[in-house]
Parts: C-alpha cells; structure tokens; sequence
C-alpha cells in the first residue's frame, strides 16, 4: 500500500481552531462572506504545535459561521487559532476491485498498510489509500463507443478473487451520457478507462474507483430515478444453522439482531452464520469490541476455509474493525463504511451479508459524542435520535433489482450487547422496532451448554410468513403448519418443566410428562448444534428437512406409555441416537445404520 501525501493539493485554511473538548473542535469561518461549513464535511486540522501533522476531522453540526467537528484521532496539541483546512468533500470512501481481503479502520485506512509503512505504534496524520495504487487489474468493456449509458450501468468487468467484479458509471451522474471512448487492458484504479459525454458536451473520465459519502445510501438516487427497483424479499438467507432456517429465518435482503450477554456464544454464532449462509460476500465490521476478540477474528478468518470454493474464507470477506482502545468518533462512523461496501457489492448483484458486532458499542460511541455536543440526552443518556439513527442502518438492507435486471441483497444482522442481559435496555428496544429476526440469546441455556444458544421461548421471525411461498415450494406445503406445532410443543412443555419444578414429577400426569419429554427431545436433536464438528457445524435445507420430519413425527404422535419411567427410558435412547446421526456424514453407512435403529426403536414405542 502507498501512503497518500498528506500536502498533495492541499486546500488553504479556511477555518480556525475556537474551542476544544475532548475530541470535539469547535472552527470558526475565517471569512464568513466568502465560504460556508456543511454538515459531514471532512475538514483537517493544522496543529501550529506539531507542524506538518494533519489531523482528519467531521463536521457535525452547523451554527452559522462555526461548527463543531469530532476529530477521529487524539486532539492533544491542538490549539486555539490553529488553522482549518475544508475540504468541500463529505465523509467517504473508495470503492472498486481490491476491497475484498482486507482489513480497514473505521475510515477505510487498511490496517496491513499502516503497519507496514508505519509499524505496529502509530503516528497520529497518518492516511492510507483504500484502494492499492499500484495493483493492477484486467479490465474487459462490455460497452463500446456510442452505447448510451446512466448512473449505475456497467461499463465492464474485471476478475476479483471468487467474483467478477463490475465497474460501473459513477453513481452520481445525474443524466444519459454517451460512451466517447473505452478500452479494455490491464490498469491501476487511478488510470483511465473510459470517457463519457453528456448532450451538454461535458465529458466525465471514469476509473476503476469512485468514491461516495458513507452517510448517503449508495442507491437512493438510482432508485429515485427508477434505474433500479426496490424488491420485496421472497427468499430466505439459508444459515446452515437449523433453528435460525426452520423456526427464526432471516430473508435474503432483511434485517435481524442477535441480543445477548457475555459469554452466551454470540462471537461462535456470527462466525458460523459468516462462514456457511448462502452469500457472496461477508462484511464483518467489529465496532468497538475489546481488542483482544477483534485480534482473534482477523487473525482466524484468514485461516479458515470457504466451504462453497475450497479456498480462503478471506478471498471474499471484508472486515472493518474499530475497537474500544481507539477513537469514539472513528468507531462511529465504521457500521457506516461497512454498510457503503456492502451496497457497492450488492449493485452489481451479488448476495451481500454485513454483521455488526457490535451495535451497542457504536450506540454508545454516538451517546459519547452526543455528551460532548451538549445535546439533550434521552434515556440512559442516549442520544434522542437514538431510534432514527438506528432505523437508517437497517433500513440500508434491502434486495434490489440493478440497473442490468440482477438481483442483488444486502442482509444486515447486527449483535447487541446489553449490559447484565437486559432486554429491556434503550439500544435493544430501538433495534427491535427496526428489524424483523429477533434472535435472541440466552445465559440460562448457554450455561447449561446449549448452543447455539438461542432461546425458542423469545426469538421470533416476521420473515416466516413472508417466505412460506419458498419452504412451500421446497421443503414442503405443510412446512409453516409443522413448525407452529413444534413451537407450541416447546412453548407447552416449559409451562410443564416448571409446573415440574414446584410439584415435582409425581405432580403432573403421564401424558403431561410425554409432552415435556418430547419437547426436551426436539430441544437436545433439533435445536442445538455442535459449532466443533464438521458435520454438524452446517446443515445443509435437505438435511434440515429429513431430520425435521422425522423430529415432527416422533414429537407430536399420540403415545400410551404406562409410567414416566418408560417414556424417559425411551426418549433418553431416542436422543442418543439422534444426536450420533447428527455427527455422521450424510448417505454414509453410519448414517443408514443410524437410522435404521432410530426406526426400529420408534416403532416400538405404544401408540393410543
């Protein structure tokens, strides 16, 4: 990676240094007749103590001729009067091939860059550029001279890892435009492509790279102008996890959250869903976790294997990782930076997930800064616009129809970290009324070893019924019906656990106790999963299926065991042999033997 100058075609002061609290400065226009400070702006701060330093800043709020901007470094020797440079450029980032495989902060500076042009301890004014200068990729058109194009069309391809990577007319262009020139070959991102010419003469140069305000979703203004067309989700991001896909599914283009507190296996199940849901590209973004889990992620994903290709996971994973030891505003602005990636790669059609771990961190990041702005706090001290600001993450999610008919869908799950478990917390409220999959995580379940660790009693899904057309079609027209009953088995058979528990078992029937059975029965072979095995860490829809028909079978039938000693004896070796059939391979002989015995054994039990 090539460090960019930090004096190339530097704009001159505009501003100074008013006041400074904290990572919050306020500037002052030099010359309020002559310029103006914008929301979001990126501006850069000239410490007159550390000459040549530039200290990278945004603009948050506009007050007539001053504004107050969080730095996104330490502000120590910054002073009053140091001066302001505007950049009249809003917080963005570069899009184009070379993004996947990396590792960036919060503002896109990759991480392998700076340590290598800086080492492990940095300087403070320190930029790498997004996008690797020098790289070469090969660029095929698939437009020629005289085609007709809009914002959003696709000039050409170029091979990036597992994808074909499409270059497409700047995002920003407000009308048809004429292609002047292009050619194909092997460039850098910076290097010319193509031109383009509008019916007012002016001409555009494309790159491979563009940049867009991390704040502004990437499709708003193709979807304005119906470029691009907002879909209704009709089908279902298939995790491998079976009670997330049977009971709590998420829709390809949807949105869900994971609540949980610590220790409950949160970290376990993210990878998991990462490494084996039906997606193209992975967006991990950990958004002020302490670093030592952050250093564990981007030191383990490289080593883990794709199961779709064979190679590493890496080759189509982007991570964005900000932790609790850097800069509040640089973490806040990260799920940002996470969201423009995965809506860039979701225009050109491809299947998209993003997980942001974790949302209460950045929540707290924004309530720091809200503290710091002075503005009038809402409960527990978060910001007042807590929700809305919640609500315009998960509403960048979404499954679109690209400008060239594709589909693409960008799935946002984000994990929540209440503090004690607290459901009832502001963060967990406001991303509950934002998503539609509320996965929650249980401590009760995770300390008896339960995991995934999912409680079946809290979670819930909206999706189910919204893609009921899809398991109609391919796990079958009573699919909905048969996973209600086995909810109300399980909800049914903890109203029984606890009547249990206070009159013990000699306090409830023998046909109560067959329901509390079966449902601990669906629990220890369904629901729970093995995060370590390779079989069974992925369950495949086919095996999902066969196995749940065969659980629905055994569970809900009506039985005539004569004492509770029978029906736990039963149920005891049921399980058993299920959870052996869980871990063989599937079509293997173990598996056929497998199942032969839990036949036999099934049908030896007494029917009414």
């Amino acid at each position: 990676m090539t460090q960019t100058s930090a004096t190339a075609a530097a704009p001159a002061p505009t501003a100074t240094v008013a006041a400074v609290q904290e990572d919050i400065v306020r500037l002052r226009l030099a010359d309020p007749e002559r310029g103006r400070l914008v929301k979001n702006e990126v501006v850069y701060i000239l410490p007159a103590r550390v000459p040549g330093r530039r200290l990278k800043g945004e603009v948050l709020r506009v007050r007539g001729d001053t504004a107050d901007a969080q730095v996104f470094e330490s502000t120590v020797g910054i002073g009053l009067g140091d001066p302001v440079e505007q950049t009249g450029r809003l917080l963005s980032i570069r899009l184009g091939p070379g993004l996947l495989g990396q590792v960036y902060d919060g503002l896109q500076n990759p991480l392998e860059g700076l340590a290598a042009g800086h080492g492990l301890f940095l300087p403070r004014g320190v930029e790498v550029a997004g996008l690797d200068p020098a790289a070469k990729w090969a660029f095929a058109a698939t437009r020629r001279v005289g085609d007709r194009v809009k914002a959003g069309d696709v000039l050409g391809l170029v091979p990036e890892g597992p994808i074909k990577h499409k270059i497409m007319v700047p995002f920003d262009l407000d009308e048809m435009v004429t292609v002047d020139w292009i050619r194909d070959g092997s460039m850098t991102v910076a290097e010319p492509l193509a031109r383009l010419k509008a019916d007012s003469g002016a001409e555009r140069i494309v790159t491979m790279q563009q940049e867009w305000p991390v704040r502004e979703p990437l499709p708003r203004r193709l979807l304005a102008r119906g470029f691009s067309t907002r879909l209704y989700p009709d089908e279902p991001m298939v995790t491998t996890q079976r009670i997330v896909d049977t009971f709590f599914p998420v829709a390809q283009g949807g949105a869900a959250c994971i609540p949980g507190p610590f220790g409950a296996g949160k970290t376990v199940l993210l990878n998991l869903i990462a490494r084996h849901s039906d997606v193209d590209v992975v967006i991990l973004v950990a958004c002020g976790e302490r670093a030592g889990e952050v250093v564990e992620t981007i030191t383990e994903f490289p080593q883990l294997v794709d199961p779709r290709t064979g190679n590493a996971l890496m080759d189509r994973t982007v991570i964005v990782c900000n932790t609790s030891s850097m800069p509040v505003a640089s973490r806040e602005a990260s799920i940002y930076t996470g969201i423009t990636i995965g809506e860039y790669y979701r225009q050109m059609g491809l299947r998209v997930l993003m997980i942001a771990d974790s949302s209460s961190r950045w929540a707290q990041a924004m309530r720091e800064i809200s503290g710091r702005l002075e503005e009038i706090p809402g409960e527990e001290a978060f910001p007042a616009y807590l929700d809305s600001a919640i609500k315009g993450v998960y509403e960048r999610a979404g499954l679109l129809a690209t400008n060239d008919g594709a589909r693409g869908a960008l799935t946002i799950i984000g994990a929540v970290s209440p503090a004690g478990g607290n459901f009832e917390e502001p963060v967990t409220q406001s991303t509950l009324a934002a998503v539609k999959c509320f996965l929650g995580l249980s401590y009760d379940r995770a300390y008896k070893r339960f995991y995934p660790a999912i409680d079946p009693l809290q979670s819930w899904s909206r999706y189910r019924q919204q893609l009921e057309g899809w398991y109609a079609e391919r796990m079958g027209a009573g699919w909905n019906r048969q996973v209600d009953e086995l909810a109300a088995l399980l909800r049914r058979g903890d109203e029984i656990a606890r009547m249990e528990q206070v009159a013990g078992e000699e306090g409830i029937s023998t046909d109560d106790f067959v329901t509390a059975e079966a449902a601990r029965f669906v629990d220890m072979v369904f629901l729970q999963q093995d995060a370590f095995d390779p079989v069974d860490a992925s369950s495949p829809p086919e095996r999902q299926k066969e196995l749940f028909g065969l659980v629905h079978s055994i569970a809900t039938r009506p039985y005539a065991f004569e004492d509770k000693e029978a029906v736990r004896r039963h149920f005891t070796k049921l399980a058993g042999l299920f959870r052996n059939y869980n871990y063989a391979p599937g079509g293997s002989g173990e598996a056929k033997r497998l199942l032969e015995d839990i036949g036999k054994l099934d049908s030896s039990a007494p029917v009414s």
